[in-house]
């Protein structure tokens, strides 16, 4: 089972959308479900996680109702407002629903560097592994020691961060967040996603070679067990089409063992969020 830990969907709202700015026309539009299976199709890939950009309940039940029709969405990472007094209510309402396997917060806009652990927050996180939930981080590196500091007050939480924390691609700046992506990964309860890199680059004059450093930190630090390719889709398309996505982490990983390539494509996204009997494959 091939599948995809990262990718979006959205009805595009010009209002409430405005991190979409107009340097963005190629995603200003809706991306549904039929939009993504052509391109899963070709490029072997039998189902994903669909995940949250919207910070309201209604975004998660969006996500929801298209998984329920859609058995290609094996799972749903969702918001919920992990600060309010009513948090424990609203873990078990969505509890019923089976395909919704963690939460996230856009932890990157944030402007405090230390958002994820302050109190209310992390009593927020406190609360998600009764419930089998597991927590998305969104970062900058500028914030990574927060996350650092998260993780390991959380030891038995499941953690997974998205998009290696948004490395300076451009500029190939990468000892300081090498540095501390080498500390958040000595914790194992900490996955990571191989997303999100494309728009992390220059845009139109990107090349393969430019992510090798990192990746090679990644692996390093996280090995074959811990890491997952998500897509970013639909955002990847502001610099690449899904196939060349996935290519990049293909051709990086050509050459390891089969079992690793199975791993990082499909069965440590299946083990981190519990999707074993919840991947399926044609649409319902």
């Amino acid at each position: 089972m091939n599948i995809d830990s990262h990718q979006h969907f959205w009805r595009y709202d010009a209002a409430r959308d405005a991190w979409i700015t107009d340097a963005m026309q190629a995603i200003q539009r809706d991306f549904l479900p039929a939009d993504l299976a052509a391109e899963m199709k070709a490029s072997g890939m039998d189902s994903s996680v669909a995940v949250q950009t919207v910070q309201s309940e209604d975004d998660t039940r969006f996500l929801l109702d298209l998984a329920e029709k859609d058995k290609r969405i094996a799972g749903v990472v969702g918001w919920v407002d992990l600060r309010s007094p009513k948090l424990e209510e609203r873990l078990r309402y969505f509890s019923k629903f089976p395909k919704l396997r963690g939460f996230r917060h856009v932890a990157q806009a944030e402007p405090d560097n230390q958002f994820l652990v302050r109190p209310e927050f992390t009593a927020g996180i406190t609360q998600l592994k009764k419930f089998g939930y597991t927590y998305d981080i969104l970062i900058f590196p500028r914030q990574l020691p927060a996350a650092i500091e998260l993780v390991s007050m959380f030891p038995e939480q499941r953690f997974v961060l998205d998009h290696m924390a948004k490395p300076d691609v451009r500029t190939r700046t990468s000892k300081r967040w090498s540095m501390m992506i080498c500390k958040l990964a000595s914790k194992p309860n900490v996955f990571c996603k191989l997303s999100g890199l494309v728009t992390e680059a220059d845009w139109y004059r990107w090349s393969a070679s430019d992510f090798t450093p990192f990746l090679d930190t990644v692996f390093g630090a996280f090995g074959p067990d811990r890491l997952m390719f998500g897509s970013d889709w639909p955002v990847c398309l502001l610099a690449s089409p899904y196939a060349k996505v996935k290519q990049v982490i293909e051709e990086y990983v050509d050459g390891h063992a089969t079992e690793h390539k199975d791993k990082i494509f499909g069965g440590n996204a299946i083990r981190f969020y519990g999707l074993e009997a919840l991947a399926g494959g044609s649409a319902a």
